[in-house]
């Protein structure tokens, strides 16, 4: 069975944006996009909410056409057109979009369904609305974080209203040079 993963960079504090989804905090360069660039490519679907798929379509799929595109937009655009996406809205139709699936209702069966097909993991990209509903319906399997240096004191948290308690099982970290580690766990339902 497929797995979701939740792919988050994240303040040591626990937020995953700003008070009004600010990001600007998050490090990222060259071995930490050559580094993920990797582990994206191994993944054949995207799950979004709705704001983070308006942002990702009116940026990933011209961005490795442009001349001065870096090696990171050229790659994760490739990998962006082909990828199957899946997009929790309930406002958003799915008329004439490519390759994209819209969910609005019945999500965990839907989930589950999506879960039981044939494919490499999917990965579940910021949406911090989409994951807390996921959370609270135990269908995240995994946590791919990227703990940045940096305490914001405020903002939107990657973790609300749980109700149980949630066991991980740590399978990899990596420190990069600029200060962010990564953390890479599964849920462990035992």
């Amino acid at each position: 069975m497929r797995k979701i993963i939740s792919f988050m960079h994240i303040s040591l504090d626990g937020f995953v944006a700003g008070l009004n989804g600010e990001m600007n905090w998050i490090k990222v360069d060259e071995e930490i996009f050559d580094h993920i660039g990797k582990r994206i490519g191994e993944s054949d679907t995207a799950l979004y909410g709705r704001v983070t798929y308006q942002m990702m379509e009116d940026y990933w799929p011209t961005a490795g056409d442009h001349p001065a595109a870096s090696k990171h937009d050229i790659e994760h655009a490739k990998w962006y057109k082909k990828a199957h996406k899946v997009v929790l809205s309930k406002t958003m139709k799915d008329a004439g979009l490519s390759n994209t699936k819209i969910i609005e209702d019945n999500l965990s069966d839907r989930i589950n369904e999506i879960k039981q097909q044939a494919g490499e993991d999917i990965l579940l990209f910021g949406s911090p609305t989409a994951t807390h509903s996921l959370i609270q319906l135990g269908l995240i399997d995994g946590y791919w974080l990227f703990v940045n240096p940096v305490i914001l004191g405020r903002g939107i948290p990657l973790f609300v209203d749980i109700k149980e308690k949630i066991n991980l099982k740590l399978l990899t970290t990596r420190q990069f040079t600029s200060g962010v580690t990564e953390l890479n766990y599964m849920v462990n339902r035992q």
